[in-house]
């Protein structure tokens, strides 16, 4: 096939030079140099044609990636580098993700809440367990490997061990506490993530970042309601317990404060893990965790009704989507628009308390929810505001 083709460039090559020069000039001048070695030359019919080396014009050659190769009668547009096809994304397809990640979570925490006579760290356990088994066929798809690079395996394991206690502090957060106020209280991570991003990772830090820290601890604290502040009222404390309740509130600021280092663990290895590695490290560590916890406890056992066996591992799939829903839109999406978006786990709370736990939050529940909400959504307000800025000065 390469010996036709050097043929025909040989026979266009007899043609007069006069007639095929000026258009190689024109080209040269023009930056189109054909590669390989090649030239180029006008047929009688007005067309030019590129004749390539015999080396070069083998039919197994190709044009390499996003060029192009194209010829017009009396004019030769030659070789045109165009830019590979960029991967489109749907407008809001990052919220979107972000919204369903809330509400898995949100789902998953109900169910924590619905499911009866099981330990919180046993919960978690099972978690951990149909997580390794759903992201699995996920490292061997991507071949990450089972212990990632070798200068971020302290990283991974810090992650993990801050992630998976955070959750199951979360867990027994949930369990002691009504469901609204718990999930509130984990949700100042973002604004604790920001003043350990300070001092850990020496980011940058404003006066409205201690002005959101102020306002979110001024939240938990109303949702807390300590009595040597509030007095010895039990209104909307869960069971009229107010020790369970304030241990609830302990696991819950500890959770957040977990969630928040693992947070700063993950920016600092920033895109060199694999999500899924990440999440391999959360949950195989969280087994082991609990697995640990269980055995000094004495606490396993497995739960007597079957219904609450199939939400044991409800809660496991829906914890596993929502970490996936959550990096896929931190991976197309802002920080900042998402951390906004995630507000919508303290509504999708308060909803699931009222609809399915037949519970009304007080006055002094709402109140605390709106200082963490409103410092969340301004952390995020302003880290987009400042991306924005960023990108305009640039463009400028």
């Amino acid at each position: 096939m390469g010996t036709d083709h050097t043929h025909e460039s040989r026979e266009e090559a007899g043609r007069p030079a006069t007639d095929s020069a000026p258009w190689a000039a024109s080209m040269k001048d023009s930056g189109d140099v054909p590669a390989a070695g090649g030239s180029w030359q006008r047929q009688g019919s007005g067309e030019v044609e590129l004749v390539l080396p015999a080396a070069a014009s083998s039919m197994d050659s190709k044009p390499a990636d996003g060029v192009t190769w194209s010829c017009c009668c009396h004019r030769m547009r030659g070789l045109q580098r165009t830019d590979p096809a960029k991967k489109r994304t749907c407008p809001g397809l990052g919220l979107l993700y972000t919204l369903l990640s809330a509400l898995l979570f949100s789902s998953g925490a109900l169910l924590v809440k619905k499911v009866e006579n099981v330990h919180s760290v046993e919960i978690s356990a099972i978690r951990c367990f149909f997580q390794i088994l759903f992201i699995l066929p996920g490292l061997i798809y991507h071949k990450t490997g089972f212990i990632g690079p070798k200068d971020q395996r302290i990283f991974l394991l810090l992650r993990g061990f801050l992630g998976s206690s955070a959750m199951i502090l979360l867990y027994y957060a949930i369990q002691s506490m009504p469901l609204a106020d718990a999930t509130v209280i984990t949700f100042s991570s973002p604004v604790l993530t920001s003043i350990f991003a300070c001092i850990c990772l020496k980011e940058r830090c404003s006066i409205w970042d201690l002005f959101f820290t102020f306002f979110t601890i001024t939240g938990v604290v109303l949702i807390a309601r300590p009595p040597f502040l509030f007095g010895a009222q039990l209104e909307g404390i869960e069971g009229g317990d107010y020790t369970n309740h304030l241990k609830g509130t302990l696991a819950a600021v500890a959770s957040a404060i977990g969630s928040a280092c693992a947070l700063v663990v993950l920016r600092k290895m920033g895109k060199s893990v694999h999500f899924t590695l990440s999440i391999w490290y959360y949950a195989v560590i969280g087994l082991i965790e609990s697995i640990t916890a269980l055995s000094i406890m004495g606490e396993w056992s497995l739960p007597y009704c079957g219904i609450d066996r199939w939400l044991l591992i409800f809660i496991g799939m829906l914890g596993l989507g929502g970490q996936i829903f959550l990096v896929k839109a931190l991976q197309i999406e802002k920080a900042g628009p998402v951390a906004v978006m995630r507000t919508m786990d303290v509504v999708f709370a308060f909803m699931f308390q009222f609809l399915f736990l037949n519970y009304s939050p007080t006055w002094w529940s709402v109140g605390g929810a709106l200082c963490v909400v409103s410092s969340t959504a301004g952390i995020g307000i302003r880290k987009w505001c400042a991306h924005l800025k960023t990108v305009k000065e640039n463009e400028i």
